[in-house]
């Protein structure tokens, strides 16, 4: 199983946070729990799309 590393923070009353190897594309939750299944989300999508990261 292949681990990504991710970027978060608490802002107010969101938190907000990104994926290491795509920082372009940040996401956010109510709680810190929202944020990982978000964050789980786009990990999950990104490899599918043609989405590049630094390009």
């Amino acid at each position: 199983m292949e681990s990504t590393k991710y970027i978060y923070w608490q802002d107010g009353g969101q938190w907000l946070g990104y994926l290491q190897d795509y920082p372009d594309y940040w996401m956010q939750g109510d709680s810190f729990e929202d944020l990982q299944v978000n964050l789980w989300d786009l990990c999950r999508d990104l490899p599918n799309s043609k989405v590049r990261s630094g390009v």
